[in-house]
């Protein structure tokens, strides 16, 4: 990295924390921030889905620590975040990548849906973050990410729990962007659109499904985990110093608005 880009993305000398670092968008990510020079803590729910991703990290000459957890359990999160500072000896970056989903119509939706969507994509995210804090302000401020989505911004049928985690999720960027702003601590979110990860592989090999895609989405496909990372470097580094209670959304022009097929019916002569 040249100098002049070392001033706004260097991460050297910093410690990153990635939640759901096990695959898809959390490894990109992870491995992304080890290549701007920070020693990443991993968080997974089993060491062995931890391990490619600590291998990428260190490809990228960074240290790795692995931190096992289940999120669910709300005690976690001030585990998981003192076992960082412990194993890595501080934390400057939080980027709360962990998420879950249940596809479901709304009448079918159950409180255990509920309470299990709710525990991971708000509460955890909610309690990593007032964790990170703590250690942040002590070492006089740090970056806060937290993955957002699409549906923060639209509603999607068959969504509505994740949608309402994920709506909420940036409104609480804004809220911790405002009160931690006196600490150097700003707080921001990425939202990607459709991405091809491990965990949607299903969803996207229906043929009519990636025909609506290719159709609704501007750029015609789906995005790719490693096109989320110039966006969280930005967010993660020392140039974003005065960017705060922001949210970037990575779609491919999804919700820039629809195209119009020229050759479709109705076309404009």
């Amino acid at each position: 990295m040249s100098d002049s880009l070392d001033r706004y993305f260097s991460l050297s000398g910093k410690v990153a924390l990635v939640t759901g670092a096990s695959g898809g968008i959390g490894r990109a990510l992870a491995a992304g921030l080890a290549g701007a020079g920070a020693a990443v803590a991993l968080h997974g729910r089993s060491e062995g889905a931890l391990a490619e991703t600590a291998l990428a990290v260190e490809r990228a000459g960074a240290t790795s620590l692995r931190l096992v957890a289940d999120l669910s359990d709300p005690g976690s999160c001030d585990r998981v975040v003192a076992a960082c500072v412990e194993g890595l000896g501080r934390l400057d970056v939080l980027v709360n990548c962990a998420g879950m989903n249940r596809r479901k119509p709304m009448d079918e939706f159950t409180g255990e849906d509920f309470d299990a969507i709710v525990g991971v994509n708000l509460r955890a995210p909610f309690l990593l973050s007032r964790a990170a804090r703590r250690a942040m302000k002590a070492q006089g401020g740090g970056k806060v990410v937290h993955v957002a989505s699409l549906t923060s911004s639209v509603g999607l049928a068959r969504t509505a729990i994740y949608g309402m985690t994920k709506a909420a999720l940036a409104q609480l960027a804004k809220t911790q962007a405002v009160e931690w702003a006196a600490d150097n601590i700003q707080v921001n979110c990425l939202a990607p659109g459709f991405i091809l990860t491990p965990l949607t592989e299903g969803l996207w090999s229906d043929p009519g499904r990636m025909a609506w895609l290719k159709g609704r989405v501007p750029a015609r496909r789906p995005g790719e985990p490693d096109e989320m990372v110039a966006a969280v470097l930005l967010m993660a580094g020392p140039g974003s110093s005065y960017l705060t209670g922001q949210m970037i959304t990575v779609d491919g022009g999804f919700l820039a608005g629809g195209s119009w097929d020229d050759d479709g019916p109705g076309a404009v002569e």
